[in-house]
């Protein structure tokens, strides 16, 4: 069967990407980015998962491009939104762990919210004629003592709500519903800093709570003619767990089957974000939906198997994350229901891509640290990145509260089919082959001192690069921050 004309066009311009970014703006398609919370590479269903279904994520990845050597830039929530929302390094912004409050920001060498001088993906298409919404969970500044960190819509989103990492309007979670029990408020301080309206929703509900305004701000911009941007960041399935009653009352109460049954309510509740645009014509053709996790699995609660590591460990536990990409009018025909097993690709590259398919232009004199996989991303391509990703573990890992010894070295870099980790001080060096052994159990380096010694100097001259943190040894506490 031939391809209709639009998606001909978009091959087209796809293989021009590189070239002539700006070649997209004409389609102007719709994006809408889903950055789960906490989620390990093999929970869903798509992605091999059995302990539940996931229907309507499963159905958007039969239906799109499902890509399994996909990375986030950092194990921990903050500095991993950084980097999609910015396309550079997250150490760069000095985020480099999950932000919490004031003093203890200072202690770990962190700033206390992103810098306005970021180069934010949602003020360029923005300025392109984008609708932009942010929905969910931001953790880029405004949380604990934080209140006079910038408002959401400061970093380019006409419209938003959040949760209590962040600033502007927020729906609030109560927990302790279940059997009577009265309803507890859970902020973390959110309620006292001010700078935006709140509303209070059972935990349970809440993805429900960010889906409903982000439908409802696609109408908006639909019948204002423009094209949308839409974040939907769910603070699902990050912990503590609790699922609606229903689903709870099929569980023995475990972290774990609390965990699943967060993930299947959340499953159900972005059905209505996805039927919005799927069963609009309009649309279903000119919509680009991008599902990721923000991070590896918490310890004891979801699954990255067979990956080593979880939550904030630089092992592919901690940092591969599902990526899904849907869009029946956008991506090549023969594309739909396939899996690309072959390009490695990071949120940094997604960040990129989307200015190309976009048509935004690039922020001027910043230097994005993505490669444009516009091509791949729309199954017209299995391309390679042409250089290696880094990453540095959060300073306050390992050991911060989880009461065991992580084995979590400091420094990690992919390229190709290797993957190499190894502390600051050159110690406990470690090279494996993905290809072979992506559960990372057999160190090869012995064999293939040549590989490593390669991506040693690429990835201490990177980590030189970037400013320091506590997690470094020569990080110097007085020095001054931003």
């Amino acid at each position: 069967m031939p391809m209709i004309p639009g998606r001909a066009l978009i091959a087209a311009l796809c293989c021009l990407s590189l070239l002539s970014p700006s070649l997209y703006a004409e389609e102007r398609p719709n994006v809408l980015t889903v950055f789960i919370d906490d989620m390990g590479w093999s929970d869903l269903s798509c992605f091999h998962g059995t302990a539940t279904q996931t229907e309507n994520i499963d159905r958007v990845a039969e239906e799109g491009i499902r890509f399994t050597n996909f990375y986030v830039n950092s194990p921990i929530c903050s500095p991993s939104r950084v980097a999609l929302s910015t396309g550079q390094y997250p150490q760069r912004w000095e985020i480099s762990s999950f932000l919490n409050n004031r003093r203890s920001n200072r202690e770990r060498g962190m700033t206390q919210w992103l810098d306005l001088k970021a180069p934010m993906l949602a003020r360029q298409v923005h300025a392109a004629g984008y609708a932009t919404g942010h929905f969910g969970k931001w953790h880029m500044g405004g949380q604990r003592d934080v209140g006079e960190a910038p408002l959401i819509t400061e970093y380019g989103f006409d419209q938003s709500l959040t949760n209590f990492e962040g600033l502007g309007p927020r729906v609030l979670p109560l927990k302790d519903s279940y059997d009577g029990k009265p309803p507890r408020k859970h902020a973390l301080g959110s309620d006292t800093l001010g700078r935006g309206p709140i509303r209070w929703e059972d935990r349970s509900v809440v993805t429900a709570a960010f889906v409903d305004d982000a439908v409802s701000f696609i109408d908006q911009a639909q019948n204002d003619g423009k094209p949308f941007f839409v974040n939907v960041w769910p603070d699902d399935v990050h912990g503590p767990f609790f699922p609606p009653k229903v689903l709870r009352d099929e569980t023995d109460g475990s972290k774990r089957a609390l965990y699943y049954a967060v993930l299947k309510a959340m499953d159900q509740q972005l059905k209505k974000l996805f039927d919005r645009v799927r069963n609009d014509p309009e649309l279903k053709d000119n919509t680009l939906i991008l599902i990721m996790s923000d991070n590896g699995p918490e310890s004891g609660a979801g699954s990255a198997e067979p990956l080593r590591g979880t939550k904030t460990w630089l092992y592919e536990g901690g940092i591969r994350s599902p990526l899904i990409v849907w869009g029946p009018g956008l991506i090549a025909e023969d594309a739909a229901g396939s899996t690309n097993e072959e390009s490695i690709l990071c949120a940094l590259d997604v960040n990129r891509s989307l200015y190309s398919i976009t048509g935004a232009e690039l922020p001027v004199d910043v230097v994005l640290d993505g490669e444009d996989f516009a091509d791949t991303m729309l199954g017209n391509h299995q391309r390679q990145r042409t250089s290696p990703i880094y990453w540095r573990r959060p300073p306050d890992r390992p050991g911060f509260g989880h009461g065991m010894n992580e084995d979590n070295p400091d420094l990690a870099a992919r390229e190709g089919r290797w993957k190499y980790l190894v502390n600051y001080d050159g110690s406990m060096p470690q090279l494996y082959d993905l290809t072979t052994d992506p559960s990372e159990s057999n160190n090869v380096i012995e064999d293939n001192a040549s590989v490593a010694a390669t991506l040693h100097d690429s990835l201490m001259r990177w980590n030189a690069t970037m400013p320091k943190d506590a997690g470094d040894p020569t990080w110097n506490a007085n020095s001054p921050l931003p």
